[in-house]
């Protein structure tokens, strides 16, 4: 079992930044690649980041290439998503995500432990 917490979600008006921060325990992080998710009301759950499991590489969907940035610290069984120039259509709740597979995934089937989310609002 691989449990995962996410932070660092909030408020944040146009243009500005922030880091959310997913913990995990359980299984051992550093074999797995991460990945964030994110799901908009109405929307399905959607691709954002993922990172391989030694961190050596990355995947973006388009829509945040350039704006946001993944990274890892296997010391501290933590993966963060730096985000930055957020807009509106970045409001969701943003999800973390433990894969079977070591490489950066964008695929949802790849992952099979999540985290309950934390919400992201940036207002206009």
């Amino acid at each position: 079992q691989v449990q995962l917490v996410e932070s660092g979600g909030g408020l944040v008006q146009v243009g500005g930044s922030l880091r959310l921060s997913c913990t995990a325990s359980g299984r051992t992080f550093s074999d797995s690649a991460m990945g964030w998710f994110r799901q908009s009301p109405g929307n399905e759950r959607e691709f954002v980041a993922a990172i391989s499991w030694n961190g050596r590489s990355t995947n973006y969907a388009d829509s945040v290439k350039s704006r946001f940035s993944i990274s890892r610290d296997n010391a501290q069984n933590t993966v963060y998503l730096q985000m930055k120039s957020l807009t509106p259509q970045d409001t969701a709740v943003y999800y973390c995500a433990a894969s079977s597979v070591r490489g950066a995934s964008w695929q949802r089937d790849s992952y099979d432990y999540w985290g309950q989310g934390t919400k992201v609002t940036v207002s206009s």
